[in-house]
């Protein structure tokens, strides 16, 4: 068997280094005066586009069909808006010390996400878990996220960014919910056009998240909010988020186990909760925060990238498991394999 090539066990995301690269340009060329005008309606309008598109693609058919597996789907949101921000709340504990209040709230926030489909799916298929259940699992996450994820930053987030009040939520209503539905509801039209054009919408999507994640640095670079980061506090930071991604992947293996999951379901619900979706989150943050979304989101951004390189190691370790006749999982190093590889992209951070 080949071994895989350095690029292939640590993958650098190209649209990551793409939001790097608009993160860099919004620091050199900050919208500003009418051009932030500007920036913030293309914003507005580019949120609703991506909700409308969610909504589009994602197949009622399939969603109702995954209710069958109601007790993994259920066990992937408790691990993604229950535990999560369980453990965002403990890191309270870091600041000012270890985390900027700023910095936390960015933390806090990340908690709050819904989980990925997409990379949820592709490590579980290399894994050799079940790829249908992941597939479900990250659609439920992301459409119980368009509501979930608002409410709970409403209670947890509201105080320390300056209220979310009806107004905001009602802001949230119109810009994110209402696109979805109204997408879910022309989907019958709208969905086979989509399906023929994916490549080009997919351009569509990642275009209009880089355009948010523009107006929402932008607007932080204009309001001088980033001489409030150190390179020590960004550092203290991804120790803080490998701590984070290394319990969650320990919580949702061995707590699945202990529900009775079988080891396909174990991985499926592993990947799944244990994400954090870029997609869904960026956007989500343009409209709550607000001018304060550049920092919001860059904990974000770093446990994306963390998340695709320790699930890419963690996903081919698996695959080479041995699986025994009752598809039980054979005892092993998994504590040791998990902080191994969580200790990996650190490693290269420094």
């Amino acid at each position: 068997m080949r071994r895989p090539r350095p690029s292939a066990r640590f993958p650098l995301d190209p649209y990551v280094l793409a939001l790097l690269a608009t993160v860099g340009l919004a620091a050199l060329l900050p919208a500003r005066g009418a051009a932030a005008t500007v920036a913030g309606a293309a914003q507005s309008f580019a949120v609703a586009l991506l909700f409308f598109l969610y909504g589009a693609r994602l197949s009622t058919r399939e969603a109702l069909d995954g209710l069958r597996h109601w007790r993994l789907h259920l066990t992937v949101l408790a691990a993604t808006f229950a535990v999560f921000p369980l453990l965002g709340l403990a890191a309270r504990g870091l600041v000012p010390g270890v985390l900027t209040p700023p910095l936390y709230q960015g933390v806090l926030f990340l908690c709050l996400v819904p989980s990925t489909i997409q990379s949820s799916i592709a490590f579980t298929s290399i894994a050799r878990g079940n790829v249908p259940a992941a597939l479900c699992a990250g659609s439920f996450s992301s459409l119980v996220g368009i509501l979930v994820t608002p409410l709970l930053a409403a209670g947890l987030l509201g105080g320390a960014t300056g209220g979310f009040c009806a107004d905001s939520l009602l802001g949230v209503g119109l810009q994110l919910l209402l696109p979805f539905l109204l997408g879910q509801a022309l989907r019958r039209w709208v969905g086979g056009f989509l399906v023929r054009h994916k490549k080009v919408l997919g351009r569509v999507d990642r275009g209009s998240i880089l355009l948010v994640v523009y107006a929402a640095f932008s607007a932080g670079v204009a309001a001088g909010i980033w001489r409030q980061v150190s390179l020590p506090r960004l550092a203290a930071l991804m120790g803080v988020e490998a701590v984070l991604l290394a319990v969650m992947l320990l919580v949702t293996w061995y707590g699945a186990g202990r529900l009775g999951f079988g080891r396909e379901d174990r991985i499926a619900i592993q990947f799944a909760g244990s994400k954090k979706s870029l997609a869904a989150g960026l956007p989500m943050a343009g409209v709550l925060f607000g001018a304060q979304a550049g920092l919001a989101v860059l904990p974000l951004m770093l446990f994306h990238q963390m998340q695709l390189m320790v699930c890419a190691v963690l996903a081919r370790r698996r695959a080479q498991d041995p699986v025994p006749v009752d598809g039980t999982e054979l005892p092993g190093r998994r504590v040791a394999e998990v902080s191994q590889a969580v200790q990996h992209p650190v490693a290269q951070a420094r």
